[in-house]
C-alpha cells in the first residue's frame, strides 16, 4: 500500500516557560528555567518543593465558570492548546468535513489532582458517599480528546493514548498512521498533564525519582551533569494538527514540517528503571529511521527524552551511540526538559514542537544547568550545553521513553 505523507500545520503549546507557541520556542532558545517553588499547595513536608509550574494561567480567560467547574487542568490545558493549533492551521471549519478530522491525544495520569480531591475530601466526611457528579468525566483520560472533538464538531478517529511518559508521543504516531491509511484527512494530535498535585509530588518522592535541589530550583533540572538527582516534575501541554499533504496542499496551508517517520518499543526490562544498556531506545530509534526510510546520517539533531536521572542519561545516550556511531559527534543533542522539566505524558508533545522549531528557524535550543562531566557519558557529544546554537536542521528527532519500558520516538523533516 502507497502510504500517504503527512505534515504538520499547525502548532499550539502551554508550558512552564510560555503560554503559547511564540512564547514557548523563544524561552526555549532563551534558555529559560521553569521551575520555582510549588505554588499550588503547601509543600513544606515534601522532599520537593518545587516544580516547573504553567504561570499566568487563568482558565476563566478560556471557559466560564461552570465550564471549569466541569475539567480537571489536564482537559483545560488540553483544550487550550489544541484551540492555538486549530486556529493556527487556519482550518476553515464551514467547509472542512468533519467526519475526516479525528483527535488522539496523550495522557500519563488523566485527572489526578481530581481524583486526589474527591478522596480527601471522601477520608475528611462522616462517612457518607458524597462526591462531585463531574467526578468521573474530569477524571479519565480520554475525556480530552472527546472535550476537543465537541468543541469542533469532529467526528473522526477519537481516543487516548496512555504509556505513561510516551503517551503523547504514541498520539502523534498513532495520528499520523490514521492518516497515512485513510482513515482520517485531519488529525489533532498532543498531550496534556496536570501533574503538580499533592498526590504525584508525594508518589515521586517516595520512588526516589525527583530532585530535592529545593535551595537552587531553577539548576535542578540538570541533564548530563554528574550532579543531576532526578527529574522536575512539570505540566501543561503540547498540540499539532496534522494533515495529510495532499488536503494541506489543496487549501493552500502553510506547511511547518514533515511527520516522516514513528516508531514504537519495549524495554520488557523493569517497571521504572530504563534498560541499563538502552536496548529499548536503540530499538525504537532503528524502528524510527525504517520507518521514515532514512538513513541515521540523515540526523541533524535530537531531542533526548535526558530526563536528569542518573540512571536514564546514561542509558540513552549508550544508544544513541549504538544508532549512530561516528555519525553522533557531528549532530546537536540536547534536553529540552532541563528547562521545561518533566511534562509526563504531555512530553513528547511538546518537545517535538521544539523539534519542529528547530527545524523551521534553524536553531536548537541548549541543555541548560551544565558544568560538571559524568565520566560515564562521552563528553564528545555535542548535547549543546547552556547556549542555543545556529544550525540548519533538515531533520529531527524527539524521543520519549515511559515507566513501564514503553518507547516512542518521532521523526520530523523539513519540507522540499
Amino acid at each position: 500500500m502507497l502510504r500517504r505523507r503527512v505534515v504538520v500545520t499547525g502548532i499550539g503549546a502551554l508550558t512552564p516557560i510560555g503560554n503559547t507557541r511564540d512564547a514557548y520556542w523563544n524561552a526555549l532558545v532563551a534558555g529559560t528555567s521553569g521551575a520555582a517553588p510549588i505554588t499550588y499547595f503547601d509543600a513544606s513536608k515534601f522532599k520537593t518543593q518545587f516544580a516547573c509550574e504553567v504561570k499566568g494561567f487563568d482558565p476563566l480567560v478560556y471557559f466560564d465558570r461552570k465550564e471549569v467547574r466541569k475539567m480537571d487542568r489536564f482537559t483545560q490545558y488540553a483544550i487550550v492548546a489544541a484551540d492555538e493549533a486549530v486556529q493556527d492551521a487556519e482550518l476553515n471549519l464551514d467547509t472542512l468535513d468533519k467526519s475526516k478530522v479525528g483527535v488522539i491525544w496523550g495522557s500519563g495520569i488523566g485527572g489526578l489532582e481530581t481524583f486526589q480531591n474527591e478522596v480527601l475530601n471522601f477520608a475528611d466526611g462522616d462517612g457518607t458517599p458524597r462526591f462531585n457528579p463531574f467526578f468521573i468525566p474530569k477524571m479519565i483520560a480520554d475525556i480530552a480528546p472527546g472535550m476537543i472533538s465537541i468543541k469542533y464538531g469532529f467526528r473522526g478517529p477519537n481516543f487516548a493514548t496512555v504509556s505513561a511518559c510516551a503517551s503523547s508521543a504514541n498520539a502523534i504516531i498513532d495520528a499520523l498512521n490514521y492518516i497515512r491509511l485513510g482513515y482520517a484527512e485531519v488529525m489533532v494530535t498532543g498531550g496534556s498533564e496536570a501533574g503538580v498535585t499533592k498526590a504525584s509530588i508525594g508518589g515521586f518522592n517516595a520512588m526516589h525519582a525527583l530532585s530535592t535541589r529545593n535551595d537552587d530550583p531553577t539548576t535542578a533540572s540538570r541533564p548530563f551533569d554528574n550532579d543531576r538527582d532526578g527529574f522536575v516534575m512539570g505540566e501543561g501541554a503540547g498540540a499539532l494538527v496534522l494533515e495529510s499533504l495532499e488536503h494541506a496542499q489543496a487549501r493552500g496551508a502553510t506547511i511547518y514540517a514533515e511527520l516522516a517517520g514513528g516508531g514504537l518499543s519495549a524495554d520488557a526490562h523493569h517497571i521504572t528503571a530504563p534498560h541499563p544498556e538502552g536496548i529499548g531506545a536503540t530499538s525504537v530509534m532503528e524502528s524510527c529511521l525504517a520507518d521514515a526510510g532514512v538513513a541515521a546520517s540523515d540526523i541533524d539533531a535530537i531531542n533526548m527524552h535526558g530526563t536528569s536521572t542518573p540512571l536514564g542519561d546514561v542509558a540513552e545516550t549508550k544508544a544513541l551511540k549504538e544508532v549512530f556511531g561516528k555519525h553522533l559527534y557531528s549532530m546537536n543533542i540536547n534536553s529540552t526538559k532541563s528547562m521545561t522539566g518533566h511534562l509526563l505524558g504531555a512530553a513528547g508533545a511538546v518537545e517535538a514542537i521544539a523539534s519542529i522549531m528547530s527545524i523551521k528557524h534553524g536553531i536548537v535550543p541548549p541543555t541548560i544547568n551544565y558544568s560538571t562531566a559524568d565520566e560515564n557519558i562521552d563528553s564528545k557529544i555535542n548535547f549543546t550545553f547552556n547556549t542555543a546554537q545556529k544550525r540548519d536542521v533538515s531533520m529531527a528527532m524527539s524521543n520519549t521513553f515511559g515507566f513501564g519500558g514503553h518507547n516512542a520516538c518521532v521523526l520530523f523533516a523539513k519540507m522540499d
